[in-house]
């Protein structure tokens, strides 16, 4: 599928409970490059009519900054979705998350629905991104047909409790046992071209375990997290950000490369190591988490 448009930031996506509006106040203060305004675990079944009135009202007329505008609907088939659709889509946010995707054609059908109302609503057609989330077994074995759904879906986001509950594993702190899906979720986006956002950290008060499961997560390919409370952002957005050390060893890296095709060259030697493509490859993605956090300007 051809990904022409310029990925955003996504190093932490906050959610936030639908009905609460002095905590949607706040979270449009803070910074995080998502805020995603939830529908779905967050709000209970009787409280939906509710949080769907409050997330439209606070999408038009809160300034979100920066901070990317998500909500995040029920998953298709509980029969909440259409309602959620309706009520979120003519309030025009950046993007809807959809839970529980268990294979392509649930997000195929999520856009054809946004697009009805696009039109309806005279929005523009496309404008409004679609992250999937996989938290089934059903949904891991599906992931590359998801990641390559639609042209809306710019990420899938691993949801580990849920699939950990699916599959009949126990969560542990060390996280064998969702390993495997973590890395397939980071396989399947890669192939795509879209970005994989990883699994929640639940304590939010273990600063120490959350910074050592995001680096984690960085290290296997994710470019960002979600998280639950407010003291988690600037920590996961600074360890999904190149340093400046990092930035200048990348920019080294592609600025030779380009010296060295045009001589026709290959593979090359810099700083006495060899340089060849998946050094070049991973020096770009560098560039472009670089560039997405705003550390560099757009080319």
């Amino acid at each position: 599928m051809n990904r022409t448009k310029t990925p955003r930031a996504r190093r932490a996506i906050l959610y936030v409970p639908g009905n609460e509006t002095r905590k949607i106040e706040k979270a449009v203060t803070l910074g995080a490059d998502s805020v995603c305004l939830d529908l779905e675990d967050g709000v209970a079944p009787n409280r939906k009519a509710e949080a769907r009135e409050t997330i439209a009202r606070a999408f038009r007329a809160l300034a979100f900054g920066a901070s990317e505008k998500l909500g995040r609907i029920n998953g298709v088939g509980t029969g909440f979705e259409i309602d959620d659709l309706e009520a979120l889509v003519p309030a025009h946010p950046d993007g809807i998350v959809v839970p529980k995707v268990n294979d392509a054609e649930e997000l195929r059908w999520v856009s054809a629905r946004v697009r009805e109302i696009e039109i309806r609503e005279q929005i523009a057609p496309g404008s409004i991104a679609l992250l999937g989330m996989i938290e089934s077994a059903r949904g891991l074995v599906n992931a590359v047909a998801i990641a390559n759904a639609d042209a809306r879906v710019e990420a899938l986001i691993f949801g580990a409790e849920d699939y950990a509950a699916d599959v009949g594993a126990t969560r542990t702190r060390e996280g064998l046992e969702v390993l495997y899906a973590r890395s397939a979720v980071v396989a399947a986006c890669a192939a795509a071209d879209i970005q994989a956002i990883d699994l929640l950290y639940l304590d939010f008060r273990d600063a120490d375990g959350l910074r050592a499961e995001t680096r984690r997560g960085a290290q296997l390919g994710y470019v960002g997290t979600q998280v639950i409370h407010p003291n988690q952002v600037p920590l996961v957005q600074e360890i999904f950000t190149p340093d400046d050390a990092a930035i200048a060893a990348a920019q080294r890296i592609v600025d030779a490369a380009a010296e060295h095709l045009a001589q026709g060259r290959g593979a090359f030697a810099l700083d006495h190591k060899m340089v060849d493509m998946p050094i070049i490859k991973a020096a770009e993605r560098v560039l472009a988490r670089a560039r997405a956090a705003g550390k560099i300007a757009m080319e």
